[in-house]
């Protein structure tokens, strides 16, 4: 019981170091200037490092010391959690443009008239090879973090479950398993919530102190304190590790002998050709590719649509969305007990529960709104008044890439103050910005407006709560289709292949889905923004998406 207990907590600790990576990942790409391609190849690297080697690992499962193995396993993920926070500690302090001349930098962002260029130093101060070298090393690192985390993770499951199955009475087994699994259902939510705890910390808080942060959570310009999670994390990982060199290898002897390696094709040619298996696998794959797409960008997706902060949209998917999936997957198997289904309901009951779910999803598509009007950029002011054409800013020599979002009277959106042609800013005590005036763009009653600090939004709130009823019931209904699928593969194919047919399942669940499903649609993503920051002239993160064309990609 007291393997078990351990064995619940380093999963539970394992799953919060890969899961808190998709919490933070619209953080991290801000931060770093990633594509969501690149972060949805990042966010799914740590499987190919498990790809590579589950098979043989749970082959030669039998044959050596298995807590020490899972316990060895456990110390490369918390290295790969610590390694994961370490570019925030090679790389300086977090810069954004601001309108105060402050510590970092004496430019501001405001219009000044006749000084050429009054941003010159802001276009290209961070562009030496320096800066460009700093940020392919915080890639290594991350991705070979990633690896790391994926080759820890091998022995800890399987080693782990064939213990407990070898040592536990045929009585309680079951319930330990049971146990286990719940656990790794629940670990993703708490990765969610832990993301929202550490997001409403300022990034640098480490290096700045509180009263020269001059930017509040829902800024546009906000970072949170992405590398704080993988701290904690990978600290409870390390914690967990500890009791597993101290259980015993001693095992009772295995009833039948394991097949030699011949066997190995032979066996796979039969469970590949068995069709209900296949197919079920197939549709298994199809779900999976989609639901690790969805979970890697969720974040990402009410962020934009809903105009909420990291912080708040983590917390909806960790409380919401998540503990859904669960009580549809209980649902599930609930019914499946209630009513000693034959494997033909089995499959019925899938089918049902996914259309059911296309229903409830459908309406989704439509749940949002287009992108605000952002000057320059999804809109142009001269189609709306004839005399107030895109000259009003030019006198003011606008950096290109200043990027500080303010709000202007006439409720349009400017990328900064400068190319709203604003002149001048008002600080409040606390050395917050209050507001912007004397605004050349923006006109109020003929004179000239004035402007908020951040983005407009998207003016979508109101659609927040059906979307988020909706896609909760949708993944409620998806996810009561989990154990009839395990029942239709375990019960359709010979006993003896049993736990190779559930490997092989795994392993084309991870080249075919968590692989690849990232990365399809963090390219789908990226196929919708419609303002790249630029980095030392190269595409860096999506500063505006159209949200229309986002919300039906995804």
């Amino acid at each position: 019981q007291f393997f078990v207990f351990c064995h619940g907590l380093l999963q539970l600790s394992q799953l919060l170091v890969s899961g808190y990576l998709k919490s933070s990942i619209s953080t991290i790409e801000r931060r770093y200037g990633l594509s969501s391609q690149t972060s949805g190849l990042l966010a799914s690297f740590n499987e190919v490092g498990n790809t590579l080697l589950i098979v043989f690992v749970s082959y030669f499962g039998s044959r050596v010391h298995r807590p020490r193995f899972i316990g060895c396993g456990a110390i490369l993920v918390s290295l790969a959690g610590f390694l994961m926070s370490l570019p925030h500690f090679i790389t300086g302090p977090y810069e954004y443009d601001q309108s105060i001349a402050n510590v970092f930098s004496n430019t501001t962002d405001l219009c000044k008239p006749g000084v050429t260029g009054s941003g010159g130093n802001h276009s290209n101060a961070g562009c030496t090879p320096h800066a460009a070298k700093e940020n392919h090393e915080v890639l290594l690192v991350m991705f070979i973090a990633q690896a790391l985390l994926g080759i820890g993770g091998v022995p800890i499951q399987p080693f782990g479950i064939s213990y407990i199955d070898d040592f536990a009475s045929e009585r309680n087994s079951p319930l330990y398993l049971g146990i286990l699994f719940s656990v790794t259902v629940i670990g993703p939510g708490v990765a969610f919530m832990l993301g929202s705890a550490m997001l409403r910390f300022y990034i640098d808080i480490d290096k700045v102190t509180g009263d020269r942060v001059q930017l509040t959570a829902k800024d546009p310009r906000w970072i949170g304190a992405w590398w704080l999670g993988f701290l904690v994390a990978a600290s409870l990982v390390a914690l967990s590790a500890v009791p597993y060199f101290f259980f015993p290898r001693e095992m009772a002897k295995e009833v039948g002998e394991v097949l030699g390696i011949a066997y190995f094709p032979l066996v796979l040619l039969r469970n590949l050709r068995h069709p209900v298996y296949l197919l079920v696998v197939l549709a298994q794959v199809n779900l999976s590719a989609m639901v690790a797409g969805l979970a890697t960008f969720m974040g990402k997706f009410l962020e934009r649509q809903f105009s909420l902060t990291a912080s708040f949209a983590n917390m909806i998917i960790g409380a919401v969305n998540i503990p859904g999936a669960m009580v549809g997957i209980v649902v599930g198997g609930a019914i499946l007990k209630r009513f000693q289904m034959s494997l033909r309901q089995c499959s019925a009951m899938c089918v049902l529960g996914m259309l059911l779910c296309l229903l409830v999803a459908f309406p989704l598509l439509f749940l949002g709104c287009p992108t605000q009007k952002v000057a320059g950029i999804t809109y142009s002011e001269s189609s709306e008044f004839g005399h107030h054409t895109l000259g009003c800013n030019l006198h003011c020599n606008c950096p290109e890439k200043a990027y500080n979002p303010i709000c202007g009277s006439d409720s349009v959106e400017y990328i900064s103050p400068c190319s709203a042609g604003c002149r001048v800013v008002n600080i409040g005590t606390d050395n917050t910005v209050l507001n912007y005036t004397n605004c050349s763009c923006i006109s109020e009653n003929g004179l000239m407006g004035s402007a908020k600090p951040g983005t407009c939004g998207s003016g979508c709130s109101h659609l927040f709560l059906p979307f988020v009823v909706l896609s909760c019931l949708a993944g409620i209904l998806a996810s009561t289709s989990h154990t009839p699928s395990f029942m239709l593969i375990l019960r359709s194919i010979q006993p003896e292949d049993k736990s190779f047919a559930v490997g092989i399942q795994f392993m084309l669940l991870r080249v075919l889905a968590w692989m690849p499903g990232p990365v399809l649609y963090g390219s789908a993503i990226d196929t919708t923004c419609i303002l790249w920051e630029k980095k030392c002239d190269r595409k860096a993160a999506c500063r505006y998406y159209d949200n229309n064309l986002f919300r039906q990609r995804y």
